[in-house]
């Protein structure tokens, strides 16, 4: 099997190919959610990850030119729900743009009154304990104040493609 190597400290380096490398590292799907002014906001996001278990923290990451960005930083409180691998629909409905993400959508107010998706495999409610300006993203870092989790089978994303994770065998 060849290993495409990729120069990327050139000038007019793809950033599709940046990408492509990228996509080989399977992560798990989550919708981010905040409130502020009585106005919900929310997005796909497979950037996040856990940082510390004491004190507990969390991270994911935000384009700088989302519509959403000031909002998610001036609200002060996010929810990260993890979805199942029933949830396709829903992770391609907050990756589409649209006037109201949360109509028909079934929630319950979290910390700060951010929504929680009601059938989510897990939920992270998390204080924004900062946040890092990394490229053309911003880093924001969540202290977890509440979580929540179920049995179930995670929506996973790897190669531009929705799966789920199929375990190994004991022995492998």
């Amino acid at each position: 099997m060849t290993m495409t190597s990729l120069p990327l400290d050139q000038a007019g380096a793809d950033p599709r190919l940046l990408r492509n490398a990228l996509g080989r590292y399977a992560t798990g799907v989550t919708v981010v959610t905040t409130q502020m002014d009585g106005r919900y906001e929310g997005l796909t996001a497979n950037s996040f990850t856990a940082v510390s278990l004491d004190p507990p923290l969390v991270l994911w990451s935000l384009r700088l030119l989302a519509p959403s960005l000031e909002r998610f930083k001036s609200s002060g409180h996010f929810v990260v729900n993890v979805l199942s691998s029933r949830q396709t629909d829903v992770s391609r409905h907050f990756a589409t743009p649209r006037h109201d993400k949360f109509e028909g959508v079934d929630f319950s107010p979290g910390i700060g009154g951010c929504p929680m998706l009601d059938a989510s495999l897990a939920i992270f409610e998390c204080r924004t304990e900062s946040t890092i300006e990394g490229g053309d993203h911003v880093i924001f870092v969540g202290r977890v104040v509440r979580a929540h989790y179920r049995d179930g089978d995670p929506l996973v994303f790897a190669g531009g493609r929705y799966g789920t994770h199929l375990p190994l065998s004991a022995d492998a």
